[in-house]
């Protein structure tokens, strides 16, 4: 942290670095740029971006300017701008350098090994003496060192010019250690014979760079969660347009970046919807998979909003734009991923503290190690290759990568499933939650209101009752009203004309048909109500339907509970937790909606008002529970921000999506415990990567000193340090897979 952190740091850039190779890398350009007065820097070796908050009067090139002086190089990424045009966030990402370097590591680690063998065969194989055999090693093993190895000697030069160590030093220096002695010993005895450790530099170099080639090719594989998500976004799309002549309307087909709110576009069967927005014309169902990880097309309609970069099944459809480029959903989970892999966790900020100091210290060790063998035996050549040893077992290589790239699997496989961890803290909560508070409403249940029952009383029957209370709710907005109207609807009902419709607020509604004024509403809109209809005790809001101030019938609607509600709930008690349900619903609905959701009737609070739920959760956290809040509404977001880890659906308002840390795109319970699983596991991936690159350096580097280890059983044992920690997190990729 600078030491301007009083002053606001209202602006902010992403840069990509290049040049970084090892943990100490990426935190000695924390370092330096923290070091700024008014900046707030993090730098992630797995995705080699900077992600940095700064305060006037600095600007972008001071920032910039500040990484070159460092020894690297930093560019500006630009900010999203369109929905799926070459910079956009929906484009692919640009990953030509990445292959060149790729391809590059590729070439070098094949020819380097090709040379490699000869140069082992001769020095350690079965291969009579000859005059000539220390010059071919030499002659095999130059190429290796002044070309394979050129990365490694160009890295650790730049850092020296700025004063400066990293994991490329101590190659360097090792490599070359063993090289030069070799040549010098050739040279000065004629190639007579003497010790010689060309098969140590060739082999070193060999297996550091198959390492490398394996691990740029697994952190390759790490980000194609994100890649995936990045490209669903359609790159053009087919306008209709109004000839201004013949007032015919003709469909053009504009690239993707040209569209505009509120233009009318067309999606055909197959086609992916170019950007969030309402159904104007036309059914299909939609597939949501890549976005939501929601598996079961959705149906939509006229009146249906839809997801730019999902999947149009079948049926044609005509949509209305209501938001393009970074204002869309897709634009929107892009950010919270890669915000997520820019972060850091606690337990990484002490891996880094570690890896600055690291390299030097190893360089001290290493010197007193050649100075100690050497006094201690009278052998150089065996001292040099003791603290060549030490040089090359010690890279903290392992340790940079193991939070950053299990970060980087496991969020983007988040992203596939429907869950956007926003950041890398959320992983530590997770552990701590034991308890968890559901919403009822859109949560637990569908947050849609459906007719559950009707209830005649006399003569009157259940159709006539529901038709005459459909009439008169035609003409009102209300959610209820809405469901009795649409109950109708779906059982064919014929709905009679009205007139003279009247809205009663807060109570009901009143229409007049065929002469006779119907009222529907409250109990109190009616001078009788008989005792049958009077006590009736169901879950749900329950409305009367009369006339001549008389309730005729009693009509019940609830909000739906979810039908994976139940299993979800099983899936977080076994994940140790313990779910309470919070409602503004009068207690017997409650406690009969967790009963069937599978929640302990104790454990419910019920008639909760909407600025209450932020006291409940102070209530839980006074009594040291660890609490995580799920919700959707706006009256949802205090209590998310108060929550330990709050967890917003993303079906939901867009103050509620802010103040949580895990949003999930699917409404679905289901995604909570997949949620708080694949935070749990990522974190448990990153503990043990970091038990091992911890562990390998403490017991590595003692047993390298005492003599124990050969550089080039060194070489290799650091190279697939690096490897297992990069696969380990992708097994991530695997999680929640059946």
């Amino acid at each position: 942290m600078s030491s301007a952190t009083q002053t606001p740091l209202d602006n902010e850039v992403d840069l990509a670095i290049t040049g970084m190779t090892c943990a100490s890398c990426s935190a000695r350009i924390e370092r330096k740029l923290n070091k700024l007065d008014g900046v707030e820097a993090s730098v992630n070796l797995a995705t080699e971006k900077a992600s940095v908050r700064y305060a006037a009067p600095l600007t972008v090139d001071d920032i910039v300017a500040t990484v070159e002086k460092t020894g690297y190089g930093a560019s500006v990424i630009e900010p999203e701008a369109t929905v799926a045009d070459e910079t956009g966030p929906l484009a692919p990402p640009k990953q030509t350098h990445d292959l060149r370097s790729v391809e590059s590591l590729r070439i070098r680690a094949i020819v380097s090994a090709l040379l490699t063998v000869p140069v082992v065969v001769l020095a350690m194989g079965p291969v009579p003496h000859f005059a000539a055999n220390p010059w071919a090693q030499f002659a095999l093993t130059t190429p290796v060192v002044a070309w394979a190895a050129w990365p490694f000697h160009r890295a650790a030069a730049i850092n020296a010019r700025h004063g400066a160590s990293t994991m490329d030093t101590l190659v360097s220096l090792g490599v070359l250690a063993a090289y030069l002695w070799s040549t010098v010993t050739l040279v000065t005895s004629g190639g007579a014979h003497g010790h010689y450790y060309f098969e140590t530099a060739a082999v070193v170099t060999t297996f550091l760079l198959l390492g490398r080639w394996l691990e740029a090719r697994a952190k390759r594989s790490g980000k194609e969660a994100l890649t995936a998500l990045l490209d669903l976004g359609a790159k053009d799309v087919a306008v209709q347009r109004i000839d201004s002549r013949t007032r015919a309307t003709t469909e053009v087909r504009i690239p993707i970046d040209q569209l505009a709110v509120g233009d009318h576009f067309v999606v055909r069967p197959g086609e992916k919807i170019a950007t969030d927005g309402v159904v104007l014309d036309g059914t299909s169902a939609v597939d949501t998979s890549l976005v939501t990880g929601e598996p079961i097309p959705v149906d939509v309609r006229s009146g249906s909003e839809v997801t730019g970069g999902t999947l149009n099944t079948h049926g044609r459809l005509i949509v209305e734009a209501r938001k393009v480029g970074s204002e869309t959903v897709l634009a929107g989970i892009t950010r919270l991923v890669e915000r997520a892999q820019t972060g850091k966790a606690d337990v990484q900020r002490l891996a880094d503290r570690i890896s600055a100091i690291f390299v030097p210290v190893v360089l001290v060790l290493a010197l007193l190690t050649f100075v100690g063998w050497w006094i201690g035996t009278g052998d150089a050549a065996r001292a040099l290759s003791i603290a060549t040893s030490v040089l090359i077992i010690a890279c903290p290589c392992a340790l940079g990568l193991a939070t950053p790239t299990a970060l980087l699997v496991g969020t983007g496989r988040g992203a596939q499933m429907g869950v956007l961890i926003k950041g890398p803290q959320v992983l530590e909560d997770t552990r701590r939650v034991d308890t968890v508070v559901l919403d009822k409403t859109g949560t637990i249940t569908t947050g849609v209101a459906r007719l559950t029952e009707v209830t005649p009383s006399g003569r009157l029957t259940a159709t006539a009752a529901l038709q005459s209370a459909a009439a008169v709710e035609s003409g009102s907005e209300h959610p209820i009203a809405q469901a009795i109207v649409r109950a109708a609807q779906e059982r064919g009902l014929a709905i009679p004309t009205i007139d003279g419709f009247r809205a009663l607020p807060g109570s009901g509604a009143l229409a007049t048909i065929k002469g006779t004024e119907v009222t529907v509403g409250q109990a109190e809109l009616f001078a009788e109500v008989p005792e049958e209809l009077r006590d009736l005790r169901r879950p749900g809001t329950t409305v009367f339907v009369g006339w001549v101030d008389k309730a005729r019938a009693a009509l019940t609607v609830a909000d739906e509970i979810r039908e994976s509600s139940p299993a979800a709930i099983r899936a977080l008690g076994e994940q140790g937790l313990t779910a309470y349900l919070l409602t503004g619903d009068h207690e017997e609905a409650a406690r009969a909606i967790a009963t069937e959701a599978g929640i302990d009737p104790e454990h419910v609070f019920a008639g909760v008002k909407p600025a209450d739920k932020h006291a409940m959760i102070e209530r839980l956290q006074s009594e040291g529970k660890v609490v995580a809040m799920v919700g959707d509404g706006i009256n949802d977001a205090a209590a998310l921000a108060q929550a330990d880890l709050g967890i917003a659906m993303g079906s939901g308002t867009d103050a509620a999506m802010e103040s949580a840390d895990v949003v999930l795109m699917r409404p679905e319970l289901s995604a909570v415990s997949d949620a708080i699983g694949l935070s749990r596991k990522t974190l448990s991936i990153i503990k043990q990567n970091l038990a091992w690159a911890f562990g390998y350096n403490v017991a590595a580097i003692p047993l390298a000193m005492a003599g124990l280890l050969n550089p080039m059983i060194a070489g290799a044992a650091m190279a697939m340090s690096s490897v297992l920690v990069v696969t380990n997190s992708l097994r991530l990729r695997g999680y929640g897979k059946r």
